[in-house]
């Protein structure tokens, strides 16, 4: 019997093609769904194939998961420490130049935040051990520049530091999930937003209004 050979797609879709368009779709359905009620038929499904192909190509549904986790991943790190080591702007402060680069890297594949903060992972898989790297990584990141921005003005305190950090992670999460929401938004129309919001924050705290 003739085997299919390892550049063949589907329908005259070459195999290189068709395996974006699985993974786009599969970053989708577990950015919206989560790990756990995601299924890999209906990603085959999405994308046209059969779901024997699709494990063909990807293997596992958890093979799948880190086939779209391992480039957000890598290219959110690559980012954020883009972003940090970079000359600034001018007036343009480290917290605005993080956020604009994961607008960057998550433009067009917005959901992707949520494959890497999947609350349904498999505990103890490789899954999970996979993300857990990811999420530390950013961590460590998150903890050097709060720290660093809370020495700025006398506080060296570590649990400033720590709750700093889990507010930061907190943060972006929301303005990710609303950006979701509002798709006609650019990366740099949600930098632009964020810095109004910060002056608004800073304007608010400094002279003690209250929101009503």
């Amino acid at each position: 019997m003739t085997m299919p050979s390892s550049k063949a797609g589907t329908k005259g879709v070459p195999r290189a093609i068709r395996e974006r368009q699985v993974l786009a779709a599969a970053t989708e359905e577990f950015g919206r769904r989560g790990y756990e009620a995601t299924t890999v038929a209906a990603v085959a499904t999405r994308v046209g194939v059969t779901k024997p192909l699709l494990h063909h190509y990807f293997g596992s549904k958890q093979d799948l998961y880190l086939a779209c986790l391992n480039p957000v991943g890598d290219r959110l790190l690559r980012a954020i420490r883009t972003a940090m080591t970079e000359p600034a702007p001018a007036a343009q402060p480290t917290a605005l130049r993080v956020l604009h680069a994961l607008f960057t890297a998550l433009d067009g594949q917005r959901e992707a935040w949520f494959v890497l903060y999947d609350a349904t992972l498999p505990p103890d898989s490789d899954a999970a051990r996979r993300a857990a790297y990811y999420r530390r990584a950013i961590d460590d990141l998150a903890a050097t520049g709060t720290a660093d921005l809370l020495r700025t003005t006398g506080s060296g305190d570590p649990l400033d530091a720590d709750a700093l950090a889990y507010a930061w992670r907190g943060l972006c999460t929301a303005l990710v999930r609303w950006w979701v929401s509002h798709p006609g938004q650019s990366p740099e129309a949600m930098t632009q937003r964020c810095a109004r919001l910060f002056a608004a924050g800073r304007t608010i705290l400094a002279t003690g209004d209250e929101i009503a």
